[in-house]
């Protein structure tokens, strides 16, 4: 009778590598697909920005600035401060805000959106993200909503 090796094979090595490799290869295609199905998680304590020069602005003038990596394009009204996303939904392009005719104006694909963020026409699928405005004194603040 034939005594079985209990030494590794070529081929027993290669079972191991392929399924090492398989399991690499299926959880870099599955971690994204997750993280795409499990958003990330909102709350918490939220980032608030100085508007910088803010009170200098005159009715209808806009200041651009970032609120967690995100730009955001703040106006001045006659009543106080209203802040939008600058990011069209579109294509992520970054709109301007059109002083003279009240509205925000994306250039990449012409979506135009009215004062309160809210799509006019073009090819955007959504209104302007609103950020919350805090004033306090002299000085203007600006956070996620």
């Amino acid at each position: 009778m034939k005594e079985q090796s209990t030494d590794p094979t070529r081929r027993g090595f290669l079972d191991v590598f392929i399924g090492i490799c398989s399991a690499i290869m299926g959880a870099f295609v599955a971690i994204p697909g997750l993280m795409y199905l499990w958003p990330a998680a909102k709350g918490g304590a939220g980032e608030e920005v100085e508007v910088k020069g803010a009170k200098n602005l005159s009715a209808g003038e806009s200041n651009i600035l970032q609120v967690k990596g995100k730009a955001v394009l703040v106006v001045r009204t006659n009543s106080g401060f209203e802040a939008y996303s600058a990011i069209c939904p579109h294509l992520g392009c970054l709109v301007k805000w059109e002083g003279v005719k009240r509205e925000f104006l994306c250039p990449c694909h012409a979506a135009v959106f009215d004062s309160k963020g809210q799509v006019l026409s073009g090819p955007s699928p959504g209104p302007l993200s609103p950020y919350k405005v805090k004033e306090v004194g002299e000085k203007v603040f600006v956070s996620a909503v």
